[in-house]
């Protein structure tokens, strides 16, 4: 049964978890504004000595959003406690497709990713091996009927998306992400890799989860939460986030029905 700690706070659980993975976007910020209350949580565990990590499914290396994290006010001695879905991609590629050209789909400020084979980049997507999606172009973000065009021709070669979810709300915004441009070419018929939650291997990479009781707190339930979920986490849902409308219209069981997900906690904003 699903407990609400609005009132308890996240201290009432806290003591019962080795590692926490915290997700960025909706939990700690809005894509604008730092949210206090759970800047104070960070600050709690760490007197606890509880082992955290800002589990995020940016798709940018760790370097690139612990600057953006620098920007907007964060401590150091929590920005470096990121670990992205754009690393682990990273990895990947570097492993796997070091010397082949791809077709990037998605904005500029994205190109960090790919800075240290960025020659590999092509301008044509016939001629590339493998596409290569972080995100949706920024003269072509409000809908995703430009994708299934230009991709309904591309099945053939394997997509790899470096964000898994398919929306954001940056401040009172909605906008796609990365997620939603991979499943239009799921299906078109295209194979993807993902890297990202809810993809059980980034939590291998971004910590040591052995023998670990682990609790993750996100806002969203096809990727934070499920993640916990395949892995047997206990999870703690942010309802403010992105599910928010769903969960005023709705009752809570249903929609956790409807993403056949199991929630242990939900907090209205993450707070101590």
């Amino acid at each position: 049964m699903t407990k609400n700690l609005d009132s308890l706070g996240l201290k009432s659980a806290a003591d019962q978890y080795d590692l926490f993975f915290i997700d960025l976007w909706g939990v700690i910020h809005n894509g604008i504004k730092i949210y206090q209350e759970s800047i104070e949580v960070l600050e709690k565990l760490s007197e606890k000595n509880k082992e955290f990590v800002l589990l995020t499914n940016a798709p940018r290396p760790n370097n690139n959003v612990m600057d953006f994290l620098n920007r907007m006010g964060l401590a150091k001695k929590f920005y470096l406690k990121v670990y992205t879905s754009g690393e682990a991609a990273l990895n990947y590629l570097h492993l796997n497709y070091k010397n082949k050209k791809f077709f990037h789909v998605g904005p500029p400020r994205d190109f960090g990713l790919f800075d240290n084979f960025k020659n590999n980049k092509i301008q044509i997507i016939e001629e590339a091996d493998y596409l290569l999606c972080t995100g949706l172009f920024d003269e072509h973000d409000k809908e995703l009927s430009y994708y299934k065009t230009l991709l309904k021709k591309e099945v053939e070669k394997i997509m790899i998306c470096t964000n898994p979810d398919l929306i954001v709300d940056r401040g009172k915004k909605r906008e796609f992400c990365a997620g939603s441009v991979a499943k239009v070419f799921e299906e078109l018929g295209g194979k993807v890799e993902y890297f990202g939650k809810p993809f059980p291997k980034v939590y291998n990479q971004a910590a040591n989860i052995e023998n670990k009781k682990v609790l993750c707190i996100g806002d969203n339930l096809k990727t934070d939460i499920l993640g916990a979920n395949k892995q047997n986490f206990d999870c703690l849902l942010v309802t403010n986030g992105i599910h928010r409308e769903e969960i005023k219209n709705e009752k809570f069981e249903d929609i956790i029905s409807k993403y056949n997900t199991k929630v242990d906690y939900i907090q209205s904003k993450l707070k101590w």
